[in-house]
């Protein structure tokens, strides 16, 4: 397959969408077979094994759901032209068309990316990064992204690795290419907008520390990200000015705010720091914006309760 031929078949996956629900199944099962390949590990793993991996990659990165369904991505990648399951043939089907898992098991199913893909890869793995960080671009905010990446064990030093084995570095814009596809430009007019309303303080901890007359670790974070849609998702009451570690905790779900504009923890979240620097906000408002139409969306802060927060917490309805 050509490069453009490779990005074309992997910016279009199948993904389930409906009224803004997540479902980074697909996505995620590529990226973990793509670091497979990266680390140059079998083109096929056992279902139990890829069940088992890709499960802890969809309760962390995934929507909070009561349970996960890492069968359903196994089976039905193969429809998107990227994912073979040599034994498919053999595996008995529900009424909806989803593999039997007993099936899966009974068969000794194994699954991969396509020979044609998978060897592809491997014979340039500069191509396989820009992929991944295509899809992670797509399907993540950034926030995430290093944390995704890591999880599915691609880092930066696979970059440099890469150019210098492949050649690459032959093509004078190669390094551009991979900086663009994992520094997507921003909008300003959003990012500058959210910080002016909330005053260049993060709305969670006030942090406001200022370097030569510029802000510094402070973002315009969205509410909805950006990658679930919705007209209104550039719009100021889509957005919350928050330091880099409030952003990165926020985009996580380790906490959302109520419809009073109250921090509301997640329950889940545990470990050195967690009282200092989160848990002793549990229940405060937030630093509104003056205007009270660039206050937080009720529609966005639903969404996030939902898609990223997880369990839906006694008396808070939007």
């Amino acid at each position: 397959m050509t490069p453009d031929e490779l990005r074309n078949v992997f910016a279009h996956l199948k993904v389930w969408h409906t009224k803004g629900w997540r479902a980074p199944n697909k996505p995620l099962l590529a990226l973990w077979a793509i670091g497979r390949c990266l680390r140059n590990e079998a083109r096929l793993a056992p279902y139990d094994m890829v069940a088992q991996e890709l499960g802890i990659l969809l309760r962390r990165f995934g929507p909070p759901r009561k349970g996960v369904n890492p069968d359903l991505p196994f089976w039905h990648l193969r429809n998107d032209g990227v994912w073979d399951i040599p034994e498919a043939g053999r595996i008995t089907q529900t009424a909806s068309g989803h593999a039997h898992i007993s099936s899966l098991r009974r068969e000794g199913a194994q699954g991969g990316l396509s020979s044609e893909i998978f060897s592809a890869f491997r014979k340039n793995k500069a191509m396989a990064l820009d992929i991944a960080y295509s899809l992670v671009e797509a399907h993540f905010p950034e926030s995430l992204h290093d944390d995704v990446l890591r999880a599915v064990g691609i880092d930066s030093s696979f970059l440099n690795t890469t150019i210098v084995d492949t050649g690459f570095m032959d093509e004078p814009e190669a390094e551009l290419q991979f900086q663009h596809v994992r520094r997507r430009p921003r909008n300003p007019a959003f990012s500058r907008s959210v910080l002016d309303a909330y005053g260049d303080r993060c709305a969670v901890c006030e942090f406001s520390i200022r370097l030569r007359g510029a802000t510094v670790a402070l973002d315009a974070a969205h509410i909805r990200w950006h990658k679930a849609g919705g007209h209104d998702r550039d719009k100021i009451s889509n957005g919350l000015a928050l330091c880099a570690l409030h952003h990165r905790l926020f985009d996580a779900g380790a906490f959302t705010l109520s419809p009073k504009y109250t921090i509301v923890v997640a329950s889940a979240a545990t470990g050195s720091g967690v009282d200092r620097y989160l848990r002793r906000f549990s229940q405060l408002p937030i630093y509104l914006p003056q205007r009270t139409e660039d206050y937080p969306n009720f529609k966005s802060l639903k969404w996030h309760h939902r898609e990223v927060f997880g369990p839906i917490v006694e008396g808070i309805d939007y």
